[in-house]
């Protein structure tokens, strides 16, 4: 930045204003004197990024890992080999034994830059990605990550269970009553609900049979429920007495109806004349 932007910058620094009282500030200086700072961009484990941030007890300022860097130094340099890296953590949460991971590095990815704000409001220019890289176990750490991958599902499908102290210590809320009781052994009792049909008494045999052919002077073809109401009779009753008088109709206009048989109904024409 040169010297005849300075004036501008904190001008404007003065004149700043906040967006509708909601402490976003509009405008203002970024400090730039860190932005060609190389830095490397990192996509890590959770496992990693906890081990990260945790600094030793004992001395803060030791190393939290090492990164490794492997080079063929066979290979010409028109080979497009290129350096492996590997980071190496210097501990790791208690029980977990991972701490060797590969890091693939990226060769495109767009240009980025790294900014930070402090709790004042200041924004700074960090530095600029130089490298990004995508990290994985190592391949002699494997099997410890998948049996830490099996455990982390395992614990994220177990139901957990709570212990819950009830004020009401009688109980009498969660003990059913009497009536509860008696009500829930009924329903379960109780069989599946059917058509409720009304009780029939049933008639003499002769009188029947005389309101049957009554009903068939009347019309000629019944239904098994038509006479069943008409009669208000027992069904299987009324299917005996059809047995005896009448013929199904199992085709034709009629189909499903009863009629008398041939020789009832020529008694029935001959008593009508």
């Amino acid at each position: 930045m040169d010297d005849s932007a300075k004036p501008n910058a904190t001008h404007n620094n003065r004149d700043n204003k906040k967006a509708g009282g909601t402490g976003v500030v509009i405008g203002g200086v970024v400090d730039t004197t860190k932005s060609e700072r190389a830095m490397w961009l990192m996509k890590c484990p959770a496992i990693v990024s906890r081990s990260l941030q945790a600094p030793s007890a004992d001395d803060p300022s030791r190393p939290v890992a090492k990164v490794v860097i492997s080079i063929d130094p066979l290979s010409s340099n028109d080979d497009d080999s290129s350096p492996q890296f590997t980071m190496e953590l210097a501990g790791t949460e208690p029980g977990i034994d991972l701490k060797s991971y590969s890091m693939d590095m990226s060769k495109n990815f767009v240009p980025m830059s790294v900014f930070s704000e402090s709790s004042q409001g200041k924004i700074c220019v960090e530095g600029k990605i130089l490298n990004k890289f995508d990290m994985r176990p190592h391949s002699r750490n494997l099997e410890n990550y998948g049996k830490l991958c099996r455990e982390r599902t395992n614990k994220s499908m177990a139901k957990g269970r709570q212990i819950k102290v009830i004020d009401n210590d009688t109980g009498s809320h969660m003990r059913p009553m009497p009536l509860m009781l008696d009500s829930s052994l009924s329903d379960k009792k109780k069989p599946p609900a059917k058509a409720s049909e009304t009780k029939r008494t049933r008639r003499d045999r002769g009188e029947m049979e005389g309101i049957m052919f009554k009903l068939f002077e009347r019309q000629s073809n019944w239904t098994l429920r038509q006479l069943i109401q008409e009669t208000d009779q027992p069904e299987q009753f009324v299917k005996d007495i059809l047995k005896d008088l009448c013929v199904y109709n199992n085709k034709g206009s009629n189909q499903g109806s009863y009629e008398l048989k041939p020789e009832y109904k020529k008694s029935e024409e001959g008593q009508a004349h």
